[in-house]
């Protein structure tokens, strides 16, 4: 075998495989050279122009929820088609050459033309994403954006239902510059608790805020009602996301340097369900305005709490529109006003509890006591008409019948001041705290007040529930819950816990203790059994004006009132009222209701406080208890 003759035509291989292998590497060193030298300038510019950009990102906004879980206020996704304006810049550019008039333009017109450009082209692409939807932006809108805030991305179709969010991501890949983004929005599913809940406002930056933001994304902080007392635990902690923008504004990149945290959940006492009746049953009265309260009086809590009429909260996310807050402010009865708690009221016949607790205190009247009524009490020259008929009367009767004559008298008998001693036991003309920014103290006398300038004639109005005297249903309901319960005055709870959003974090849940008791009447069991047994009477006795509350199987205490007041522009109106607990053998519920320009109370209110008692017994899911009698008298 010729070895040499073999190995000759690899040698001369060898000279070409080295030559490519240099001309790879020449090729190699002179792109590195040309990145690293040659536009390393362009690289170091770019830097020099841009920034980076922090954005306040805020947190889910904590639920509130009612005592079984259903929801009263929460965070629920919005789908939104955002634009991105620096990935659209060539599309704006590209229908600016091909639209631009060859005449030389003014700069007003060249600004014009080319804010409509970029108008329409944002139009275009919205109308070829089949989304059916109207754009929420203006020309006008898209040039502020551009001005102030083109790093972020500009929402210009809002509200998108499932079906739109499908198609449009059918066809993203073909429309260049948007995207869908889920953001939160607040929701409350029912009106029952408008004022309860309160609403939201957009917030607006803060100086004394610890971090400072280039940009702040859409926030909104309580305003009124629970949305407002508790904003600091239902808000959550803002995020902070940094942006690298380039020199003309335009987003470059971005990252999350600190994600938001949600805001914890308040879980109430509040039955939605039982409210929910309550509020239809007031709403079925018409233009009337009313309020009903229904308390545990066990322990204080809150089951309902609602007013009519009522506002949507949902009109004020993200912002209510001008003409209809006109309209809000201007009706009468105005929405706005929560009357369960903001709005005081004379209580008429119902402040008969208080006035015959402190005659029976004071030792001057008996249950079994009679007093004649000739249908009229006269006062010096006044005479003080009875809606009772003429007749005698024993406490229990005096009570059912709701007799003035008798109440003025025994109140006239037991002094003002035992009145007013009675009263401060039930911590009149205070308010309890539960919404600082929706609630009055209502209007009661002080023993130094009646000794100035104070007269038969106004004890006698008082007994009886008018003149120098004011109350709230939420005061009213506490009143009856203490008198039902046997004379613990509690302190009214309606939130049961604040708790974080992540359940695996339980331990920083916050308990609010149930029966804070704010006070224990100084009264004896004997004249709260009569009281008790009288407002028995008043719903299940033949001529008690109750009797439209009655109830089978579930005994019910009551009593009704019915108050004069003067208009400002000097017309007469009524102000009605039913208080009442039950069951009366083993009292659960107070229930108070209401209304502005009732016809009495026992055929406006009473009716609607069986609808709720119906409810509440409904919500208990027990059978039907045994009706039992009446409470024995002293």
């Amino acid at each position: 075998m010729n070895v040499l003759h073999d190995s000759a035509p690899k040698e001369r291989r060898l000279p070409h495989l080295t030559l490519v292998v240099l001309l790879g590497m020449g090729l190699l060193l002179a792109t590195l050279w040309h990145v690293q030298v040659v536009t390393s300038r362009r690289y170091v510019e770019s830097q020099k122009t841009q920034s980076l950009r922090t954005v306040r990102v805020p947190a889910v906004r904590g639920s509130i929820l009612d005592r079984h879980g259903a929801v009263l206020a929460e965070d629920r996704p919005a789908y939104n088609l955002n634009a991105y304006l620096e990935e659209l810049r060539p599309h704006f550019q590209k229908e600016w050459r091909r639209q631009r008039p060859k005449r030389t333009l003014s700069r007003e017109e060249s600004e014009s033309l080319q804010a409509a450009l970029r108008f329409q082209v944002i139009s275009n692409f919205v109308a070829r994403s089949r989304l059916r939807a109207p754009l929420a932006i203006t020309s006008a809108d898209l040039e502020k954006h551009l001005r102030e805030l083109r790093a972020l991305p500009l929402v210009v179709v809002k509200d998108l239902d499932a079906k739109a969010v499908a198609r449009f991501m059918e066809l993203s890949d073909v429309i260049p510059g948007f995207e869908i983004e889920a953001t939160p929005t607040r929701h409350y599913p029912s009106i029952a608790a408008a004022h309860l809940v309160g609403h939201l406002r957009r917030d607006h930056p803060d100086a004394d805020e610890e971090e400072p933001y280039h940009y702040r994304l859409p926030d909104f902080v309580g305003q009124i009602g629970l949305e407002a007392a508790r904003d600091d635990a239902l808000r959550g902690r803002p995020g902070t996301r940094t942006m690298l923008v380039n020199n003309l504004g335009y987003r470059q990149s971005e990252n999350v340097v600190v994600p938001s945290q949600p805001g914890h959940h308040l879980r109430l006492t509040v039955d939605l369900a039982v409210s929910e009746v309550a509020y239809k049953a007031l709403l079925d009265l018409g233009s009337r305005a009313g309020a009903a309260v229904v308390v545990d009086a066990r322990n204080g809590d809150l089951l309902a709490i609602t007013s009519t009429p009522a506002f949507n909260p949902n009109e004020f996310v993200p912002r209510l529109d001008p003409a209809l807050w006109a309209q809000y402010r201007d009706a009468r009865p105005t929405p706005l006003l929560y009357r369960a708690t903001q709005e005081r009221y004379p209580p008429g016949s119902i402040f008969k509890i208080i006035t015959g607790l402190a005659a029976l205190e004071s030792g001057l009247v008996k249950t079994n006591q009679l007093l004649y009524n000739p249908g009229y009490y006269e006062l010096g020259r006044r005479k003080i008409r009875d809606t009772a008929p003429p007749g005698d009367y024993d406490f229990c009767k005096a009570f059912k019948h709701s007799s003035n004559t008798y109440f003025i008298h025994f109140g006239l008998e037991c002094g003002i001041e035992r009145i007013i001693e009675m009263g401060d036991q039930f911590f009149l003309g205070h308010r309890t705290g539960l919404l600082p920014r929706q609630e009055v103290a209502g209007q009661f006398p002080t023993r130094d007040g009646v000794h100035r300038d104070w007269y038969d004639g106004d004890t006698a109005n008082l007994a009886i529930g008018q003149g120098r005297l004011s109350v709230t249903p939420l005061q009213m309901a506490l009143m009856t819950a203490t008198v039902a319960n046997g004379g613990t005055h509690y302190w009214p709870r309606l939130i049961e816990r604040v708790e974080p959003a992540d359940s695996a974090a339980s331990a920083q849940t916050e308990r609010i203790p149930a029966g804070r008791i704010r006070g224990r009447l100084n009264v004896s069991p004997q004249s709260l059994a009569a009281v008790q047994h009288a407002m028995w009477a008043d719903v299940h006795e033949e001529g008690g004006t109750g009797r439209a509350a009655f109830m089978e199987g579930f005994a019910i205490g009551g009593k009704t009132g019915t108050a004069e007041i003067k208009d400002a522009d000097g017309s007469r109106d009524k102000v009605t009222w039913f208080v009442s607990f039950g069951p009366v053998e083993s009292p659960r519920y107070a229930v108070v209701v209401m209304i502005e320009g009732g016809a009495s109370g026992g055929k406006t209110c009473a009716p609607i406080a069986k609808k709720i008692y119906q409810a509440l017994r409904a919500r208990e899911g027990a059978p039907p208890a045994r009706r039992t009698g009446p409470l024995a008298r002293n």
